[in-house]
């Protein structure tokens, strides 16, 4: 809404400034009052000095002038391809438009009023070729205050629209003033000034939208709507035309409502162009986002990757991997750390475990030697018995022989005393074959001590 009041402003600064030259010209006039032909260059004087000036009309009531039945000193620029513009060459003319000034409405009001006023000077007169204009009416006073002529300056609707467009709030936004019956006073098109009202356009429109938004800003209201036009979309944004209260200016109330019409394009055109890059640069920051994560991701789980692997080939059997210090004072360097301790630990218990299965090993084998060996020596044990057994034999069945033939015998001396030594002889050679069979196995013992 700031906007839209600084264009209201500018409007009525120019206005204002009609205004005020009109009441310059005005003071300055009234000393040659009487002379009539004095009209015509305060007229073109007014339209010289202001640039928004596009005609000056000073007309006085019937017979004011005793020789003449009618006055109106008219002065207005020349037209450039149908446009009135100032700076351009000064015209003069005797009427404007095709009803005698006295029935014109910015004649009769301010006539009627005593008061100055802003008019449409072409109403009643729709079917004029002339250019759509704005006039400012000032009433010429007597000195009994009662009206005796008007100074009517007119403001061109062309350029006024002109100077508007110009000053663009957006690419393609353009200001609108309408009048309290809904007639374009400022449009970008000029064709639509002072010639159709903008009720009657937006009547035209399948869209109510477009009529609602007239009707809220003739009826004075101040916001702003969305509306459809030619199947676009558009916003307005709207306020009742205030005049700044200016000592000496008149406080009469125009009617008139001010707006901006803004396509949705210009309102959220950046807006969108903004999400667009805001998506973009989101989609982006995602796409690095997940980059960076899967860079720092693997970066973090490298160590575990690697641990893995490494106790992969140690639950196969390879105990002597070599796992590195880590540098990093995190958990995972905490856990790298700890499998690396506990990787040499399970290396130097495997080794001992190796060497005592070597050992072990060794001892069995001297073990089956010495099994052997003691398997051996048995049966050289059982075969020595067996053969000393049968070689005890013979003796001990001649001893028994001789007892017992001694037993029976013992009255012839000389053969008892072989008997005897005979007995003697056998129990000798029983008693070495006993004596070498426990130094043979003493012998053995010692041999073949399990201890060693």
């Amino acid at each position: 809404m700031a906007t839209l009041e600084s264009t209201v402003t500018h409007i009525d600064n120019i206005l204002l400034s009609v205004e005020q030259s009109t009441g310059n010209v005005y003071f300055a006039m009234m000393p040659y009052i009487t002379q009539p032909e004095k009209m015509y260059e305060f007229s073109q004087k007014l339209v010289e000095t202001n640039p928004y000036v596009a005609g000056c009309a000073i007309a006085f009531k019937e017979d004011y002038y005793k020789d003449r039945k009618l006055f109106m000193a008219y002065m207005h620029c020349g037209e450039s391809g149908g446009v009135a513009y100032a700076g351009s060459r000064i015209e003069q003319d005797e009427t404007f438009g095709d009803l005698p000034y006295t029935e014109q409405i910015w004649f009769t009001k301010p006539m009627e009023t005593g008061a100055p006023t802003w008019v449409n000077p072409l109403k009643g007169m729709e079917d004029s070729d002339e250019a759509p204009i704005m006039t400012f009416s000032l009433p010429i006073p007597d000195s009994d205050g009662k009206p005796i002529g008007v100074i009517g300056v007119d403001v061109s609707l062309r350029v006024l629209s002109t100077i508007m467009v110009e000053a663009k709030l957006s690419p393609n936004s353009y200001s609108t003033l309408l009048d309290n019956e809904g007639t374009f006073i400022v449009h970008p098109d000029s064709s639509k000034l002072m010639q159709q009202t903008a009720i009657a356009l937006s009547g035209k429109e399948i869209d109510p939208s477009a009529r609602e938004a007239v009707q809220a800003m003739v009826s004075g209201e101040e916001g702003y709507k969305p509306f459809r036009l030619h199947n676009e979309d558009f916003y307005v944004f709207y306020k009742p035309f205030k005049r700044k209260a200016v000592p000496g200016r008149s406080t009469e109330e125009l009617g008139w409502s001010a707006g901006i019409v803004y396509p949705e394009d210009d309102i959220f055109g950046d807006y969108n162009s903004l999400m667009y890059y805001v998506l973009i640069i989101a989609a982006v920051g995602l796409l690095l986002m997940f980059v960076l994560s899967r860079l720092v991701i693997h970066r973090q789980l490298m160590p575990l990757n690697m641990l893995t692997r490494e106790a992969h080939r140690i639950a196969n059997g390879q105990y002597d991997v070599q796992i590195p210090m880590s540098k990093r004072g995190d958990e995972v360097g905490r856990l790298q750390e700890n499998f690396r301790q506990m990787q040499q630990t399970l290396s130097t218990n495997i080794g001992e475990m190796e060497q005592l299965k070597v050992k072990l090993q060794e001892h069995g084998e001297e073990l089956k030697i010495a099994y052997k060996r003691a398997q051996k020596a048995d049966r050289m044990k059982t075969a020595f018995l067996h053969n000393m057994t049968n070689q005890m034999l013979a003796p001990a069945d001649t001893i028994d022989r001789d007892v017992s033939a001694l037993c029976n015998r013992s009255k012839d001396r000389q053969e008892s005393g072989q008997l005897a030594e005979s007995i003697m002889q056998n129990g000798a050679t029983i008693a070495d074959l006993l004596k070498n069979l426990i130094n043979i196995s003493d012998e053995e013992g010692v041999k073949y001590d399990w201890r060693t």
